[in-house]
Formats: C-alpha cells, structure tokens, sequence
C-alpha cells in the first residue's frame, strides 16, 4: 500500500462534532469519515482521479499468521491469566483493598463473596 498523506485540517468546532457524531453512527472514525465524504464529493462532481488508490479497509488490520511452529492445544496449553485461579495467586486477593492478603471465595448462592479460611 502506498504511503498515506498527512495533513493539517482546521475545522469549526461545530461542523467537526457533527462529523464526529455521524463518523460514531456508522462506526467509522472521524478520520475514515472526511475521507469517505471527500471521496464521495469528488466522484459526484467526476473529478475522483483514476489512480486513487482503495479506501483503507474498515476494522483492524488482520493479525499477521504465525510462523512455524509447535499447535498449542487450548486444552493443554500454557496458562494463562484466565486460567488463573481467582485470587491471583501469590500476594492475596486484587479485589482486598484493605490489603489483608486472605482469598475471597464465592458462597455459591448469587450473593457476596466471603473470606475463605
């Protein structure tokens, strides 16, 4: 892809928020917004260049693919901080602001988490 031109744009406070709010409406970002307006102005007045390039692609740009090497099982794999016991282990509970270092446990009733022995 070819480099991208950076510009200043200086706007009034009011047309940038309504460019802003309609960029939010159509989950774009205020940037892909002038652009897809100012794209759009220029084919509807035919003055749209032949060799502009495609508009960049909505949403994050793919994750690279991984290099060889070993498949990990989502069932045997390393663990992660999901796979984390609740507590966090070493250092006590995150959730303890009085700093007691006692793990919290779920009552298993829906209700508030007590401390555990």
């Amino acid at each position: 892809m070819t480099e991208r031109k950076k510009i200043l744009l200086r706007l009034d406070p009011a047309v940038h928020d309504a460019i802003a709010k309609w960029a939010a409406d159509e989950l774009r970002s205020t940037n892909a917004q002038i652009e897809f307006l100012l794209r759009r102005a220029l084919g509807d007045a035919g003055r749209m260049p032949g060799n502009a390039g495609r508009p960049a692609r909505r949403g994050r740009p793919p994750k690279p693919t991984p290099t060889a090497g070993p498949a990990l099982d989502p069932d045997n794999g390393p663990e992660t901080d999901s796979d984390a016991e609740p507590g966090g282990g070493a250092g006590g509970d995150r959730g303890d602001p009085g700093g007691s270092g006692r793990r919290r446990r779920d009552r298993g009733d829906g209700g508030d988490l007590e401390a555990a022995p």
